[in-house]
């Protein structure tokens, strides 16, 4: 059982599942903004796994030398994508998040060359199009948060030829909003915006909040959601002739 400083595991487990239950992006924005002083220690009781899982996700596709990337952190909260870039060799870091107090925190980590408030869904991203050679939305796509219509603008600042990683949960409370998700995805890809390379399920994503969200057979002291993370690659900028470029394979990493 995980243990946490500050408090006890139902009580982490009663803040996560109420920021779970909000579905108003303002309340939402303000919880998190309540939030940020102890949410680094909370999602660690919870053995939270989405950042490090997104980032060995793309750092095994993104081709290079991990230094010369730059990677934008989109809905960064406090930083922890962040922390598992940097100790991956990524140095080039810029991040968005909605909530100032989140961003306060992450300011405070040091790891981003540029950070902006931005809610994405409301209101674009603050970048050119093209910019990023990778885009990652770790633990925001959910009911309340960044709403599925937002993935184009991911698109848009990413470089052709570049990644965009995303993760959502796929607990009972959360299907719903997967299912409107997975169409998204699905539509841009069948209409040439990028492509998919992975769709990787996780039974371990993080302790549940209740019994009722943690994945079948797992002890009910222990038990965990699961999660999934998707990978594609935005597709590469037409000849000039105006043919289409060739495509590439699929791949599992």
């Amino acid at each position: 059982m995980a243990q946490e400083e500050g408090g006890s595991l139902p009580r982490v487990r009663a803040r996560v599942g109420a920021s779970h239950g909000i579905t108003d992006l303002a309340q939402k924005l303000h919880f998190y903004d309540r939030w940020a002083p102890d949410y680094d220690q909370d999602v660690a009781a919870l053995q939270y796994r989405a950042p490090s899982l997104a980032v060995d996700c793309l750092t095994q596709a993104l081709p290079g030398p991990p230094e010369a990337a730059l990677i934008l952190d989109v809905a960064c909260g406090t930083g922890l994508v962040a922390a598992e870039l940097q100790a991956r060799g990524f140095l080039r870091l810029h991040g968005a998040d909605g909530s100032s107090g989140m961003l306060e925190h992450a300011r405070a980590r040091g790891l981003y060359q540029h950070l902006s408030l931005c809610t994405l869904g409301q209101e674009p991203l603050p970048s050119p199009e093209g910019t990023y050679d990778a885009v990652l939305m770790v633990g925001a796509l959910s009911d309340g948060q960044v709403p599925c219509s937002a993935i184009p603008e991911l698109l848009r600042v990413t470089k052709p030829g570049g990644l965009v990683c995303l993760t959502t949960r796929t607990n009972p409370s959360n299907l719903q909003y997967k299912e409107a998700l997975e169409a998204t995805l699905d539509k841009l890809e069948q209409a040439g915006e990028w492509e998919r390379l992975e769709a990787r399920p996780v039974d371990r994503w993080e302790l549940a909040t209740t019994k009722l969200e943690a994945v079948p057979g797992t002890p009910d002291g222990d038990g965990f959601i699961s999660g999934i993370v998707y990978l594609y690659r935005k597709q590469q900028a037409a000849p000039a002739e105006g043919g289409r470029p060739s495509a590439q394979p699929r791949t599992g990493l």
